[in-house]
């Protein structure tokens, strides 16, 4: 695993050195900084080698941390807990900066022998670290704190302290979905996937258990709905998923359920990715004419395909123009059209539309004329939008708060869902 962590000013002093292996000299200090920081030329690339011997290395403001290792690691897992220093200094005292690292050195050495041994991470959980370390030291902890930091490092919940209370027992659901199209001039989808996340706001009183189903597949079928409505309405392939830690990933897999202790205030309950019956919120239709070699005519339909009681909002659509274009005339029949020339694109904005509708944007566009023969590639029409339903199909079916100790029901919580659209890499060949 890692053999050393060091931290380095952008002179390329040592501010922080801790070896976790023995196979790690001094030399590899000073070979970081004569290869890396004093390098001649500008080193992109985050992992070198150096005889025989691995360095992985960030740099946040004018610091450099780097991990060093002679031994065949893991780089993505490397890179994640240099990320996860970082945060856990930056939650201890800020800003990350030569003078905060200077006045907390003890307390830096102090989290090191925390978080690693042997070269092996161990907790990087912020939140348990500061039950029995505090920014001024080790607190000689009572029989009760001492029994609490046990359960939380020992146990399966580390994530959630108990004896949270409040006055209402309320949970936010954001279903948040970002669909990324790309679309032929004649209409024809070339690709689309929606990739989605599940935000979550839980303000909930002690440790309760919460229970969410989806409408995905596998969930339905597995609950003997699969009959052909069910699957052409309701239930959704998800293609790929990852949850948060606090998912009880066994019972998804035997019950298929999603079952949870969740966090305490705002978290990433879930991501996914779909590709299969995405519903399309907009189909953008172009068409484009060349009138000899100075000028260019273009017209732009934008068509929503969702339902008329729903309203879309903050629709930009670019259409790009070429880079020898001298004049641009425009009429549109709905929202504010104007040309950016240092963008090269004609920037088309409306800020509402309703299901079933179609607007359109008519363009002349006037050319210099150039000695090169080249033609214009014809870049794709991008285009942003929010849209108040997910794309993908993808439903809450229930969502259950179990706490049996605080003797409250799940009648008693206050729950809300919100599904929210947006394009991620929505674009139409023209």
């Amino acid at each position: 695993m890692i053999g050393g962590l060091f931290c380095y000013n952008h002179k390329g002093e040592v501010l922080i050195s801790r070896v976790f292996r023995d196979d790690i000299g001094r030399n590899a200090v000073d070979a970081f900084r004569v290869n890396i920081i004093h390098a001649r030329q500008q080193v992109r690339s985050p992992v070198t080698n150096i005889a025989r011997t691995s360095f992985f290395h960030i740099k946040r403001s004018n610091l450099w941390l780097a991990a060093v290792t002679k031994q065949n690691v893991n780089a993505s897992m490397v890179f994640e807990f240099l990320l996860k220093v970082v945060e856990i200094f930056q939650n201890y005292f800020g800003k990350i900066s030569e003078e905060n690292v200077k006045n907390n050195f003890v307390l830096i050495y102090e989290l090191l022998d925390e978080i690693v041994d042997f070269g092996y991470p161990q907790n990087t959980d912020s939140g348990i670290l500061k039950t029995f370390i505090t920014q001024q030291g080790v607190k000689s902890a009572t029989k009760e704190e001492q029994a609490a930091i046990t359960s939380q490092v020992t146990g399966q919940i580390g994530w959630r302290k108990e004896g949270i209370k409040y006055r209402r027992n309320e949970l936010f659901l954001d279903v948040m979905e970002y669909v990324n199209l790309l679309m032929s001039p004649q209409g024809q989808v070339l690709s689309a996937h929606v990739a989605g996340k599940i935000q979550m706001k839980s303000y909930l009183s002690g440790m309760p258990e919460c229970k969410f189903g989806i409408n995905d597949k596998i969930v339905m079928d597995s609950k003997g709905k699969s009959t052909e409505d069910t699957k052409t309405k309701s239930a959704i392939a998800i293609d790929d998923c990852q949850f948060h830690q606090c998912v009880k990933l066994s019972k998804f897999e035997t019950e298929h359920s999603i079952s949870f202790i969740p966090p305490d205030g705002e978290h990433e309950l879930m991501r996914y990715r779909t590709t299969k019956d995405i519903s399309l919120p907009f189909r953008v239709i172009p068409l484009v004419r060349e009138v000899g070699r100075s000028k260019l005519e273009v017209k732009v339909v934008v068509k929503s395909s969702f339902k008329p009681s729903l309203l879309a909002q903050k629709l930009e659509i670019r259409i790009p123009t070429p880079l020898n274009t001298s004049g641009v005339q425009l009429i549109c029949m709905k929202g504010k059209a104007k040309y950016k020339a240092s963008e090269n694109a004609i920037v088309w904005k409306i800020k509402r539309m309703g299901g079933m509708k179609e607007s359109q944007i008519s363009a002349e566009i006037e050319l210099l004329t150039t000695d090169t023969k080249k033609k214009w590639t014809r870049p794709p029409i991008s285009m942003n939008f929010e849209v108040p339903f997910a794309p993908s199909g993808f439903k809450v079916r229930y969502l259950k708060v179990f706490e049996p100790k605080l003797n409250y029901s799940d009648h008693d919580v206050i729950k809300w869902v919100r599904y929210i659209g947006r394009s991620g890499l929505y674009e139409t060949r023209c």
